[in-house]
């Protein structure tokens, strides 16, 4: 759906501060996307026997598979996989909206073109009563996907990778013996035993090889394992983006892959003021992509260094993962139901400003943070604690942090507030307030690091993960067609056996059928 952006007027002010207030839904499972995601409802196809029983068949028993009569229920298509590559990134911009020139290429810039952008964002806006009680301002965000999508569709370097995919295109075809030569003498790694490596060499021996790696997809001398490496293919699109206050999440996808993409669905947690309101909290967004889950969620969790401030934030995950609840309409026969909950997803990304400091005790950081000795700082990071003790996190997954603390920075600086007497901000200690997480099988990082922009006192911080999605082998079997020209005698003939058997087969009472029937977005 397309939603225009604007700021809400202020007379609508009473009426959304009570809803807040009482925590009354105000639409929030609505989400803009680049797609029309409204008006898909299950279709009820009538039959000459509709007195006593009837049935909703879904969009994909389309009239094609209906006028199959001979043929019967297909079975499940046997799956197979596809590795993609998704970059997630989280960011608290402080509450500042984006200029115009703001560029985004250092945050978004990854070792190997992405397929999938999974985008976080804290504080888009100021965290005052009037942006937390009051109507939400859309500005900021509709600024940074305007933002988003010209850096990840208006990339300079793109002619030259087509100019070089299709020199690799040539290379393929055996037209060239030099070219031949060329790329069986550079074979490229697999990510797989790339990734595997990475336990066994130290990290910049690794950071090198990840880097000649990549630059050999840019080179075309190597089979890509996805088509993204195309960049004739690689426009992205904005597949759903969701705000509630200052927190905003957004994912986009390669243009080729919004076909495969289904059950889209967000979810929106508040656990500001009384629990509730959306100053901190979480939004999550759910999708389908061929036969895989996904769930991404975007969090920020309460702050504050004192004693004991750590729980609370625990306290938060947990209602975050037992609130957090995505609706669904009638599924098809033999369909699998969409996930409800967080766990019920094959592949979760937790991502955004977690907020948690430095252990108490610390005394030493000025002179470790001096010494760039993150490691000795890393063992009183409060989120690994807790995760190792068993408190929160537990069976979830963070790569291993070879980078700065990401917060707090002086405005416009490199330097860290603990490091001034002089500064009127907060004194804040150095912390990694900014992580990202992940649970599920055929996730593997192969990145993990920070941006330096000084855009707010927090650094961005982003993740390239190789991704294993299952799919389909036979690639109709969800696609929709349009059915066959079939007249006269045969096409009656052919739609009453096709109805007598989807009846046979898939009979349900009335009284059974009084389901939830509106759009599935």
């Amino acid at each position: 759906m397309r939603t225009d952006m604007g700021k809400v007027s202020k007379f609508s002010w009473p009426k959304v501060v009570v809803r807040k207030w009482l925590n009354i839904p105000t639409g929030a499972d609505e989400f803009h996307s680049d797609y029309d995601i409204h008006g898909k409802v299950d279709e009820r196809r009538k039959s000459c026997s509709d007195e006593d029983h009837y049935v909703f068949v879904p969009e994909y028993f389309s009239e094609g598979w209906l006028f199959e009569a001979a043929g019967g229920i297909k079975p499940p298509p046997v799956t197979d996989s596809l590795n993609l590559r998704m970059f997630v990134g989280t960011w608290n911009v402080g509450g500042k909206s984006p200029h115009h020139g703001l560029n985004l290429s250092d945050w978004l810039r990854s070792p190997a073109p992405a397929d999938i952008y999974v985008l976080g964002f804290q504080e888009i806006v100021p965290l005052n009563a009037g942006n937390v009680l009051g109507a939400e301002d859309n500005g900021p965000a509709a600024q940074w996907l305007s933002l988003i999508r010209q850096a990840l569709n208006s990339n300079p370097s793109d002619l030259e990778l087509a100019q070089r995919y299709d020199i690799a295109t040539e290379a393929r075809t055996p037209s060239s013996p030099q070219l031949e030569h060329q790329a069986s003498v550079k074979p490229r790694i697999s990510f797989s035993n790339l990734l595997s490596m990475e336990d066994e060499i130290d990290k910049e021996d690794f950071v090198t090889l990840l880097n000649s790696n990549s630059s050999l997809y840019e080179e075309g001398l190597a089979s890509p394992t996805c088509l993204s490496d195309n960049p004739k293919q690689r426009r992205f699109c904005l597949a759903a983006s969701k705000q509630m206050v200052g927190l905003f999440l957004c994912v986009w996808v390669r243009a080729d892959l919004y076909q495969h993409i289904s059950n889209l669905k967000v979810s929106c947690v508040g656990r500001g003021i009384m629990g509730y309101l959306g100053n901190k909290g979480s939004i999550s967004i759910s999708m389908t992509l061929h036969q895989t889950t996904f769930c991404f969620v975007c969090t920020h969790l309460t702050s504050g260094e004192k004693e004991g401030d750590e729980i609370r934030r625990n306290s938060d995950v947990a209602e975050i993962l037992k609130r957090t609840k995505f609706s669904h309409s009638l599924r098809g026969f033999k369909e699998p139901p969409p996930p409800q909950t967080i766990f019920d997803h094959d592949k979760i990304i937790w991502l955004g400003d977690l907020n948690y400091r430095l252990a108490a005790g610390c005394a030493d950081t000025y002179e470790l943070l001096k010494k760039n000795d993150w490691q000795t700082l890393l063992e009183k990071d409060q989120l690994r604690l807790e995760q190792r003790a068993g408190r929160v996190f537990k069976g979830w997954e963070e790569g291993r942090i070879y980078f700065a603390p990401t917060y707090k920075y002086l405005t416009d600086s490199d330097d860290y507030v603990v490091q001034t007497s002089k500064s009127k901000e907060k004194r804040r200690n150095p912390a990694w307030c900014d992580r990202i997480l992940w649970k599920g099988e055929g996730l593997k990082q192969m990145w993990y690091s920070r941006g330096e922009s000084r855009f707010s006192d927090h650094r961005p911080v982003y993740s390239l993960f190789s991704v294993q999605v299952n799919l389909a082998k036979n690639p109709n079997y969800n696609a929709r067609s349009c059915p066959p020209t079939l007249s006269g005698k045969s096409a009656l003939a052919s739609a009453c056996v096709a109805k007598v058997q989807a009846e046979e087969l898939l009979l349900i009472p009335r009284v059974q059928s009084c389901l939830n029937t509106t759009s599935r977005f």
